[in-house]
């Protein structure tokens, strides 16, 4: 289904204003949909994983990774880009682990694309959930190191209550990257 990242299908070649203007333009996107809390069950969740996904899916590995280190910095910059309006503090509060996790967290979602691992849909959001999955090992690791915290504590208050909410999160990636490729593809043709 994706010969090419789906931005070079949509801005063409990519030259470094473009891309330059994509980094900007994502991690603005990012830091708007972490402001996004959404009432869910068991706990509330933002939208900043889904557009972490929706840009390493459109914008492929190198680039989305380089997206997240942008948006990274810009909260070690003071800027309030983090969840509920956080910035650089958060780098080193409890939830540090998932930042950093989540260039990562693009980088794959792109390889899965590059891979031809998010061909359709149903493969797409396999591969988000797998990768949202993975996103909980420097996630937990973070707060294990440094609060002590127990893996059955890190379970119950910090994983357990997340996992519906990402899985969904993914779903909903794969449908609008899939979409907005549908979409493309039919204007080309």
């Amino acid at each position: 289904m994706r010969d090419t990242v789906f931005t070079k299908a949509v801005i063409g070649q990519h030259t470094l204003l473009r891309k330059a203007g994509l980094v900007l333009g994502g991690s603005l996107f990012i830091a708007l949909a972490a402001q996004v809390s959404v009432p869910f069950y068991p706990v509330p969740l933002t939208l900043q994983t889904l557009a972490i996904l929706i840009v390493g899916l459109t914008f492929g590995s190198r680039l989305g990774a380089v997206t997240l280190l942008a948006y990274l910095a810009e909260g070690a910059l003071g800027l309030p880009v983090f969840a509920n309006g956080m910035n650089g503090a958060a780098l080193m509060g409890p939830t540090a682990g998932f930042l950093f996790g989540f260039v990562g967290m693009a980088w794959l979602a792109g390889l899965a694309v590059e891979k031809g691992l998010a061909r359709g849909v149903v493969s797409t959001a396999l591969s988000g959930i797998g990768i949202s999955a993975l996103l909980y090992l420097p996630g937990l690791a973070w707060p294990a190191a440094m609060m002590g915290k127990s893996w059955d504590a890190l379970w119950s208050g910090w994983m357990a209550p997340f996992l519906l909410g990402d899985t969904v999160k993914a779903v909903l990636a794969a449908m609008i990257v899939a979409g907005a490729w549908a979409i493309v593809k039919s204007r080309k043709a």
